[in-house]
């Protein structure tokens, strides 16, 4: 079976930021080979009033203290950020990373965020569309930047949805992520690879991830069966590790 690449999912809740800080550099060290923090400004579960801390404030410091694991956010809220800012943004952290930064972007979904700090939530098309019309943006001010990323820079588009979403990832994205079980991510990853058919796009261009649970860890290989190319480990509070070391000795072995 071929080897897979594995990552990190680190929930920037109910923690602190020395915290996070030994869990991206462990991580890394570990041979990891993406770590990402999500992006959103309350927790999504648990104590609705424990700490929490930004996204990008965050990378900026993962981008310096980390050394070979690709990083990002997984994913950006296309509405928290102008377009051609977010394509500053992250053309900074690549070069603070030295060319190791992803582009994570989805269309948000989580209503405390845009109520309590003033964004306007509207419906899911509305904000789907948002982000359609955001990707070129993001695309063309990369390309007007001075100086250039370094690195590739790929774009990370997350989501399921089959008719627009998918859509979206088929016409904009490097990479795509959902979730499990097995069965779900196959019946998506199916849905896509139709949308790279009908658009011309080359399916293999597109590296797909997962997200996985520690309890989904031992279904690595169903994972693989589904089409996943990259399984990245979702943890919060404590942050155990020893599921992503059985994910890199998988891809190891």
């Amino acid at each position: 079976m071929a080897r897979f690449r594995t990552g990190v999912s680190l929930h920037p809740q109910a923690t602190s930021v020395q915290e996070l800080r030994e869990r991206w550099v462990t991580a890394d060290q570990m041979g990891a080979d993406s770590i990402w923090i999500w992006d959103h400004f309350y927790p999504l579960y648990g104590d609705p009033e424990a700490t929490h801390f930004e996204c990008y404030s965050l990378l900026g410091a993962m981008a310096a203290e980390t050394q070979r694991a690709q990083i990002g956010s997984m994913v950006t809220c296309n509405s928290y950020r102008n377009p051609n800012l977010l394509a500053d943004m992250a053309r900074t952290l690549d070069h603070v990373s030295n060319g190791r930064f992803v582009l994570g972007i989805g269309s948000g979904w989580f209503e405390r965020d845009y109520e309590e700090y003033g964004y306007e939530f509207g419906t899911a098309p509305e904000r789907l569309r948002a982000l359609g019309e955001a990707l070129p943006l993001i695309t063309a001010r990369l390309a007007t930047l001075n100086p250039p990323p370094i690195g590739p820079l790929p774009i990370l588009i997350g989501g399921s949805g089959p008719k627009v979403t998918l859509r979206l990832v088929a016409e904009h994205a490097t990479m795509w992520n959902t979730f499990g079980p097995p069965e779900n991510f196959a019946e998506k990853n199916a849905i896509l690879n139709e949308w790279c058919a009908r658009l011309g796009r080359d399916p293999e261009s597109i590296e797909r991830t997962v997200l996985v649970r520690a309890d989904e860890v031992d279904q690595w290989e169903a994972f693989l069966d589904a089409g996943a190319q990259h399984l990245i480990l979702s943890t919060g509070t404590p942050f155990h590790l020893e599921p992503l070391q059985a994910l890199i000795d998988a891809a190891n072995s």
